[in-house]
C-alpha cells in the first residue's frame, strides 16, 4: 500500500474497509466479551494481528528496525490502539455497542478542534463553528440520555457517565495519535528530500504499533487478575470466531487500511469514516443483539452525523463528486421551471 500516486481503486477499497468494516468491530467486541476479559481480548487480538503482520513483512523482506522509526510507532501505537480501544472495549462491557460507536464518531470533532496547522483553514466558514457546536450538542444529548431518561439503577448511571467520560478521552487520544501519525511522517519525508534514508514499509509500522498495544493489554492483564480468573476451556466458539474477525479483518486490514490513508489522504477526509461507523454498529445492534437502541441515541446520531458534514462541507463542495451533485440538481430545477 504504498507510492507516490497510490491507485483510485485502492484508496476506494481502503475506505470501504474503514467504513464498513471498521464499523463492525464494535458489535463483534461486544461479542467477544462473553468470552474474553477485557485487556485479555485487547492483548489476544493485537499480539495475534502483530505476529502475522510482522511475521508477513519478514517474508516479503522488508526492513523491519530503524530507531527513531520504531519509537514514533510506540508512541502511535499507545495513543490509537491502546488508550482508544481499551476504553472502548472496557465500556462495552456495559454500554450498548451502538451506542459507543456514536460516541466514538464524535472524533470528528476533535480533529477540527485539535489541527493546529489547519486552524485557519477549519474555521475559515460559519458551517464549520456550527457544525462543530452541534457536534457537541449530539454528545450532549446522549449523556441527557444516561441521566435522565434511562430507567437504571444509580449505580449503573454512574457507571454509564464514567463510561461515557472514558470514551471522549479516548476520542482525544485518538486524535492526538492520528494527527501525530499524519505529521511526523511529513516531516520525515522532508528531512528525507534533504538526507535520504531507508524508510519502514507502513506495515511493518503499523505492526509495531500492534505490538505496542498488545504488550501494555497484556501487561494490564496481568497485574488486574484478569489472567488469574481466564481458562481457555470456558472460551466459546463464537467467541474465538469473534476473536479471529478482530485480529485479522479488524487489526490488520482495517487498522492498516487507515494508517495508510492518513499517509495519502487530508486528515479531516479520513475522518469521514465517523459517518458510517456507527451507523454499520447501530444497525449490528439492534438486529443482531439484545442491545435496546433508543430514540434518543438516534437522534444524537443524526445531529452529530450533520454536524460533521458541516464540519466538512468547505472541503465536500471543492470535490469533483458534489460538483457533479450539484451542476445535475441545478439542472433539473432549470428543467423543471421551463
Amino acid at each position: 500500500m504504498e507510492g507516490n500516486k497510490p491507485s483510485k481503486w485502492l484508496i476506494i477499497f481502503a475506505y470501504f474497509v474503514v467504513y464498513v468494516v471498521w464499523g463492525s468491530t464494535y458489535f463483534f467486541i461486544g461479542k467477544a466479551l462473553n468470552s474474553f476479559s477485557p485487556f485479555i481480548l485487547g492483548s489476544f487480538r493485537f499480539i495475534g494481528a502483530s505476529l502475522i503482520l510482522m511475521t508477513y513483512c519478514k517474508l516479503k523482506g522488508y526492513k523491519l528496525w530503524d530507531k527513531q522509526i520504531v519509537k514514533q510507532s510506540v508512541l502511535i501505537g499507545i495513543m490509537l490502539l491502546f488508550i482508544d480501544m481499551a476504553g472502548i472495549i472496557w465500556t462495552e462491557q456495559f454500554l450498548p455497542s451502538g451506542l459507543v460507536a456514536i460516541m466514538a464518531a464524535s472524533a470528528a470533532i476533535w480533529f477540527i478542534l485539535l489541527d493546529k496547522p489547519k486552524w485557519k483553514q477549519n474555521f475559515s466558514s460559519l458551517s464549520t463553528i456550527f457544525g462543530v457546536l452541534l457536534g457537541f450538542i449530539g454528545v450532549l444529548m446522549l449523556f441527557y440520555e444516561q441521566v435522565i431518561v434511562v430507567d437504571i439503577s444509580s449505580e449503573q448511571q454512574t457507571l454509564n457517565i464514567i463510561g461515557l467520560v472514558i470514551l471522549i478521552f479516548c476520542s482525544i487520544a485518538w486524535t492526538f495519535g492520528s494527527l501525530y501519525s499524519k505529521y511526523v511522517v511529513e516531516a520525515q519525508r522532508k528531512k528525507d528530500k534533504e538526507k535520504p534514508k531507508e524508510d519502514l514499509n507502513i506495515m511493518v509500522k503499523t505492526a509495531w504499533q500492534m505490538i505496542t498495544a498488545g504488550v501494555l493489554f497484556n501487561t494490564v492483564a496481568i497485574f488486574n487478575g484478569e489472567y488469574s480468573q481466564f481458562s481457555f476451556s470456558n472460551v466459546q466458539t463464537e467467541g474465538w470466531l469473534c476473536m479471529a474477525y478482530l485480529t485479522t479483518f479488524g487489526s490488520i486490514l482495517a487498522f492498516g487500511s487507515y494508517v495508510w490513508l492518513l499517509q495519502v489522504r487530508p486528515s479531516i477526509e479520513v475522518s469521514t469514516y465517523a459517518y458510517v461507523n456507527p451507523i454499520i454498529a447501530v444497525a449490528l445492534s439492534y438486529f443482531f443483539s439484545d442491545d435496546i437502541v433508543t430514540s434518543l441515541q438516534i437522534y444524537g446520531l443524526i445531529v452529530i452525523l450533520f454536524s460533521l458534514l458541516l464540519m466538512n462541507w468547505n472541503l465536500y463542495k471543492n470535490t469533483k463528486v458534489l460538483q457533479k451533485l450539484l451542476n445535475y440538481v441545478n439542472n433539473k430545477r432549470m428543467t423543471s421551471a421551463h
